[in-house]
């Protein structure tokens, strides 16, 4: 397993927490004291809990569970999604959806929604649709991959939440509390470890110290597949080679030309040639 060495997560700057007025003395055993007024965080306790939240993840990847990356603020959002498909994790990085875990049974209903647009969108069968049409069409499809596009292709319950910013998350955490699901998180000075299985005492805020921790914590993923990482965000328009919204463009078309289309699109450029 990937060791990760105090040098490098002063680096990033992890160790930096926030201003000491604004700290939860919960996190107290975790911070090693305060310059100029900020909290420092314990960089000894972090490599140790970062660790065995890696060990346990990199046990639960070989049981082969249902791991969700969460991190929903904006300038941490991409990473959150890159390294949970590079780990072949499921993700959720721009709003957590009240009932994900306690009503998951009408989360599916969704998540069967959005595979029904995407697989209408990839067909061609809305050539014929007329703007308005189209453009509720397009609205809808664009809210259910913002929100669900991370863990469409999700079998079954969450086994694990990866949690980015208790005081973000609080909903995600509160309702994995309710349904048994273990919860690993990176947790700055101001937040509340009490219902975290995990703590990575961290700074949650900078992009660098997220980065880190969250490659880390993939690369222990990765491990616990032994090298068969499963593409769970596989969808049929990127074995396709094909994916784009039906424009004004596409309605002028008839069915057969637009799906002649796709498929040329797919063929090599080599077997043109040929």
């Amino acid at each position: 397993m990937q060791t990760v060495e105090i040098k490098d997560l002063l680096e990033a700057g992890v160790h930096l927490g926030h201003l000491r007025k604004k700290w939860n003395p919960k996190m107290q055993p975790y911070i090693y004291g305060d310059k100029n007024g900020v909290c420092i965080i314990n960089l000894i306790k972090t490599t140790d809990l970062l660790e065995k939240a890696c060990t346990f993840l990199k046990e639960a990847a070989s049981q082969k569970k249902n791991i969700i990356f969460v991190g929903t603020k904006r300038h941490i959002s991409e990473i959150v999604k890159e390294e949970a498909i590079r780990c072949g994790a499921f993700y959720i990085n721009r709003r957590w959806l009240g009932g994900l875990l306690t009503n998951f049974d009408t989360i599916r209903q969704r998540l069967n929604r959005l595979r029904e647009l995407e697989e209408m969108e990839e067909s061609g069968t809305l050539a014929h649709t007329n703007k308005k049409e189209l453009s509720v069409f397009n609205k809808e499809l664009d809210k259910l991959q913002k929100t669900l596009g991370g863990i469409k292709n999700m079998r079954g319950k969450a086994d694990i939440l990866f949690v980015i910013d208790q005081q973000e998350e609080q909903i995600a955490i509160k309702e994995a509390k309710q349904m048994g699901v273990k919860v690993t998180a990176m947790i700055d000075s101001n937040c509340d470890p009490e219902g975290i299985d995990y703590p990575i005492p961290g700074n949650d805020d900078s992009i660098r110290s997220v980065k880190l921790i969250t490659g880390i914590v993939a690369n222990a993923i990765i491990e616990g597949h032994e090298g068969q990482i499963p593409d769970v965000h596989k969808s049929s328009a990127s074995k396709n080679g094909f994916s784009k919204k039906l424009s004004n463009t596409n309605l002028k078309q008839s069915p057969v030309k637009l799906v002649q289309e796709i498929i040329a699109t797919a063929i090599p450029q080599e077997q043109e040639a040929t």
